[in-house]
């Protein structure tokens, strides 16, 4: 696949790019059916709503499965998808790298116990020459504002913030006047299972909890222009995967 110019020209601008029906559908199922064993049965590496909400408590509610790449082959082969390869060297202007430290994610947000993603920059916890990076972000089933869906700031990844914008977790601070400001230009689209959304790391981006009846199951990874290398020794300094 191939982008438009004006697709090309929308990333820049927005800091993001929707692709509709991007994966089949037999496609997500499958990756939908081997993600909820995983989830079902807690399979380690994971992320806990409690860990993300840094909450004391011995209960623990999977957030997000960890190290997907090498969980199952098929998880594997969605992260290396040939298809998307072109459409990656155009947004990023040269070869791609898949990163394994950052994201390599499938996300879910459950029923009634999911906790509000907060806005944020996903370049908090990156640590690379310069900010050439994006994530690819598929829908495994149909997602709406009611069940967690990604809203996204237009231009957000061009802007310029201060530290005292961001509270002590990096997250986008919503008491500020001049934020409130900027979070009200916040836009969405409803997505489908099978649609892609690209975003670049620096764009602020936002889900609310799950209020619906069933889980949010989404899958995301992240990669980086050849040429902007991983700071050594920090968290960024990690596996990678030619593409």
């Amino acid at each position: 696949m191939q982008l438009t110019p004006q697709q090309i020209d929308e990333f820049h601008t927005n800091g993001f790019l929707l692709l509709k029906q991007f994966a089949t559908a037999q496609t997500c199922d499958e990756i939908r059916s081997l993600a909820a064993k995983h989830l079902y049965e807690m399979i380690e590496p994971i992320e806990s709503e409690e860990e993300y909400l840094q909450k004391r408590s011995g209960a623990k509610t999977t957030r997000r499965l960890r190290q997907v790449y090498d969980r199952e082959p098929l998880f594997a082969a969605w992260m290396t998808n040939p298809e998307m390869r072109p459409v990656l060297e155009q947004l990023l202007g040269e070869e791609p790298r898949l990163l394994l430290a950052h994201h390599n994610s499938i996300m879910t947000k459950l029923p009634l116990v999911s906790s509000v993603t907060t806005w944020h920059q996903d370049i908090r916890y990156w640590h690379f020459e310069n900010d050439n990076l994006l994530s690819v972000w598929l829908s495994l089933g149909d997602e709406y504002l009611d069940n967690g869906l990604l809203e996204f700031i237009p231009g957000t990844h061009k802007m310029t913030f201060t530290p005292e914008q961001f509270d002590e977790n990096a997250a986008f601070r919503e008491d500020l006047p001049q934020n409130r400001e900027i979070i009200a230009k916040r836009v969405h689209f409803d997505l489908k299972k099978g649609d892609v959304v690209l975003f670049h790391a620096k764009t602020l981006h936002y889900a609310n909890k799950n209020e619906s009846d069933e889980p949010k199951i989404s899958f995301v990874y992240s990669l980086r222009g050849i040429s902007n290398k991983p700071i050594p020794n920090t968290r960024s300094d990690f596996r990678e995967v030619a593409l």
